[in-house]
């Protein structure tokens, strides 16, 4: 089969691999219907994480192949959607909503999904089939749900956006947008992306942002304040994983407001003096994509929601390098690649 590698910051490649097998009976066996390139891939693209002849992807919808013997509720023929982590979906903390943290969990980006087919560890626990086939119409919405729809979505809960609600959403990129669904979708009153790029301040609209703010940092929160009466948000959702970008997101949070924190931590480190005056709740992490699965598909197959729309460019899969290019150049949001 034919897979994406990056062997090194900049060097993307697609290459013949060997095809996935059974390893473990619990394992299936998907050809994938479509993949894309995540925004966490740029950290090893732009040199931020150590990268070596690494097997990319973490995103993956298609049809099950073949099946493990211990293999239960999902079977060959199926159209499935599953998370970045795999999880057994049994254990206590998966049964406690957080299947990200699995006793068993595998990351998937690991095993890499950017190819033509994928071992998927844990089937009945990760898996979720689709009521049928899918429309291709539908393919972009149901891949969105495997990582950046249900993240952006765990944001806004871990942020408790709701009715009567006031939602910032720190970062425009794809995660960041779909936190602006999410929050509308639960049913926030007022939702202010923070952009500066006019391509996905429409898109945030589209979504549901009722403001946009282009300023940053203290600037930005001044004039989160400014909109709130001075008291800030009641709910921030953090969708980058820099200092400036928590930073940013605490202190628009009026006190006893919520940050749902969900952009991949980079060098972050909280000064305890400002968190401990600040009044604020933190939760966040790596999404329990998993718990959301079966809601957002069904939001997904009944039209309800278009995630989809946060893919604003589709290229070939062996034309994998441009879209890995594209996203680092800030052309595209997210790129989805077609097999």
């Amino acid at each position: 089969m034919r897979g994406v590698v990056m062997y090194k910051p900049g060097d993307v490649r697609v290459e013949e691999r060997d095809d996935p097998r059974i390893i473990e009976p619990t394992d299936a066996i998907i050809r994938l219907s479509a993949t894309c390139i995540c925004g966490s891939d740029l950290w090893p693209y732009r040199g931020a994480e150590p990268v070596d002849h690494q097997v990319m992807g973490h995103e993956y919808v298609g049809v099950v192949t073949e099946v493990g013997s211990r293999v239960h509720t999902i079977k060959v023929g199926d159209f499935v959607v599953g998370s970045f982590f795999a999880s057994d979906n049994t254990c206590e903390i998966c049964r406690a909503g957080y299947q990200a943290y699995c006793v068993h969990r595998v990351l998937m980006g690991a095993l890499g999904t950017q190819s033509e087919l994928a071992r998927i560890p844990l089937a009945d626990g990760t898996l979720v089939a689709t009521p049928g086939h899918p429309a291709p119409d539908l393919i972009p919405s149901l891949l969105a749900a495997s990582d950046v729809l249900g993240t952006g979505w765990f944001a806004a809960v871990a942020a408790e956006a709701g009715p009567g609600k006031t939602v910032a959403v720190v970062g425009d990129g794809a995660v960041g947008l779909l936190g602006v669904l999410a929050a509308r979708h639960l049913g926030a009153e007022r939702i202010i992306a923070f952009s500066r790029h006019a391509d996905r301040q429409a898109l945030a609209r589209y979504f549901g942002a009722t403001d946009i703010v282009e300023e940053r940092g203290p600037a930005g929160v001044d004039r989160i304040k400014d909109l709130t009466g001075g008291l800030g948000a009641h709910s921030v959702i953090e969708a980058v994983g820099t200092q400036e970008a928590m930073m940013q997101a605490i202190h628009a949070t009026r006190p006893g407001g919520h940050v749902g924190y969900v952009g991949v931590s980079h060098d972050v480190a909280l000064p305890g003096n400002e968190l401990f005056m600040s009044g604020v709740h933190l939760h966040g992490g790596p999404a329990p994509v998993r718990r959301f699965l079966p809601e957002l598909i069904n939001l997904i197959w009944n039209r309800t929601i278009d995630p989809g729309k946060v893919f604003d460019l589709a290229l070939p899969f062996d034309r994998a390098a441009e879209g890995y290019d594209a996203m680092d150049k800030r052309a595209a949001t997210k790129v989805l690649l077609t097999l």
